[in-house]
């Protein structure tokens, strides 16, 4: 399975286009993998995972086109997460050549959010109606947390997440081509009811890749800090939630507490992770 991170920010992007702090000055100085766009992730060239707003600006410059894209999976429905406008320029009506029917899974809050937002800022329709659905070359699927289901080359099992309820927001755990990935975008502290899910599914993981809003100067808990990423991958493996060999990835990253990616890859490494960056391709999620 071929892992592409899209953007690995979180909401206000990094650096944040307005703010003076010692961590926005120094990466605007020195660039590279220190800029990251909003998070988003490619898996192979049909697979996406959230609509977010940086995705066309990712897909030119780290040479991904998307125009395979036949799957969506949602983790939620805030603005940094989903532009619904990306759903309605895709379309035909867009004069848009080749784009295969897109697949759209998401909570119900989220695709209800999303009806919201299509209809009030595009074309004033109902998503779900089925004319509309063909319109606009997609479906939309409803989740549910703990519901396995599968499409394509793909087996996926959605977990809650620890984060605002009115948008329902959903961890995901997708196995294709003998790899199995988890991705855990903006949650906090995990509920314990998604710990006895996963291990209930018997699930085992060739990449980790989870949130990681907060760095080590943080104590900020709404979503992830660094040493509460920490505690989490230990439990994910004494818990044998890890496979042998398995990779740890850092993503969500925001300028609070969080360094240049330089200095930051330094205390991941001291405490057993990776940092992801933007437009970092995994080839083989296992190596």
């Amino acid at each position: 399975m071929k892992i592409t991170f899209l953007g690995t920010a979180s909401a206000n992007a990094y650096p944040e286009a307005f703010c003076k702090c010692i961590n926005c000055q120094t990466a605007r100085k020195i660039g590279g993998k220190s800029f990251r766009k909003r998070s988003s992730l490619l898996l192979n060239d049909d697979l996406l995972i959230d609509f977010g707003p940086d995705i066309m600006s990712a897909s030119y410059l780290h040479g991904c086109p998307l125009t395979e894209v036949r799957y969506c999976l949602q983790t939620h429905a805030r603005e940094d997460h989903l532009d619904t406008s990306l759903l309605v320029s895709r379309a035909p009506d867009y004069e848009i050549v080749g784009a295969p029917h897109l697949d759209f899974y998401a909570s119900a809050k989220t695709l209800a959010l999303t009806a919201q937002r299509v209809d009030r800022d595009s074309t004033p329709f109902n998503l779900f109606d089925a004319e509309i659905e063909q319109r606009l070359d997609l479906n939309t699927h409803e989740v549910r947390g703990h519901q396995s289901f599968a499409f394509g080359r793909y087996q996926v099992t959605a977990f809650p997440a620890n984060h605002d309820p009115t948008v329902e927001p959903l961890l995901y755990a997708i196995q294709s081509d003998d790899c199995s990935l988890f991705y855990g975008t903006d949650t906090a502290t995990l509920p314990d009811e998604t710990w006895q899910s996963l291990l209930e599914h018997r699930m085992c993981f060739d990449v980790v890749i989870l949130d990681h809003t907060y760095g080590p100067t943080s104590s900020q808990i709404d979503h992830l800090n660094a040493h509460q990423f920490i505690e989490h991958i230990a439990r994910f493996r004494d818990d044998g939630l890890l496979a042998k060999n398995a990779r740890i990835f850092a993503t969500h990253i925001s300028h609070s507490g969080n360094p240049v990616h330089p200095k930051l890859v330094e205390f991941a490494s001291a405490n057993g992770y990776e940092i992801a960056y933007d437009g970092l391709t995994l080839d083989h999620c296992s190596q």
